[in-house]
């Protein structure tokens, strides 16, 4: 009798540890899951931006004194950056930087855009113009945004696959830690502007 309810003490523990375990793998394919939706969005606000592109350059275009070789260089810029796919399942720092790297290219060459366009005041009073501008404004607010909110479900599951037992389905089912979104090299000096 007594080896019957020891026999079922350990099948109780054995269960509760499975049923643990199988818990502790859905949360962390759950957390998984929630950064590659976050990526997607990043993605997603980085599309509509370079959606946004063409029609500004067209605007613009319009202007027959615009220097050509600055909207040649968005132009290329953003081919570029539409070029560069990152897989969410290899969020790496060297594949997030790569991201960046082009993705910072493009947002040099708008400003260089936005710079040179204070010296065509017909340019800046054009309806259609402003209202691109205003778009480009809150897509790169939307940008900041998604990484951020990346950045902050990236940490989440990066603390849940390092924590201790949670660490060791982790290792067993091969999660990894995800990389970050992080500030360009030379951001916290402000830019200087000269006219």
């Amino acid at each position: 009798m007594k080896n019957k309810k020891s026999l079922w003490i350990i099948i109780a523990i054995v269960a509760f540890m499975v049923l643990w375990a199988v818990s502790a793998h859905n949360k962390l394919v759950k957390m998984d899951e929630s950064v590659n939706a976050q990526w997607a969005n990043v993605e997603a606000a980085y599309q509509r931006r370079a959606d946004l592109i063409p029609n500004l350059v067209s605007t613009v275009k319009g202007y027959a004194d615009f220097e050509q070789e600055t909207l040649t260089q968005v132009i290329e810029a953003r081919a570029k950056a539409t070029s560069v796919n990152i897989n969410a399942d290899n969020l790496t720092p060297q594949s997030i930087q790569q991201f960046e790297a082009v993705q910072g290219e493009l947002s040099s060459a708008l400003s260089r855009l936005l710079v040179t366009i204070e010296r065509y005041p017909e340019l800046k009073a054009n309806q259609n113009f402003l209202e691109l501008q205003s778009q480009l404004e809150g897509t790169e607010n939307r940008i900041t945004f998604e990484r951020t909110k990346f950045n902050k479900e990236a940490q989440g599951f990066n603390s849940s696959i390092r924590q201790i037992p949670r660490s060791l389905i982790a290792r067993m089912a091969g999660f990894e830690k995800k990389a970050y979104f992080q500030s360009s090299e030379g951001s916290e000096t402000a830019p200087s502007v000269s006219f």
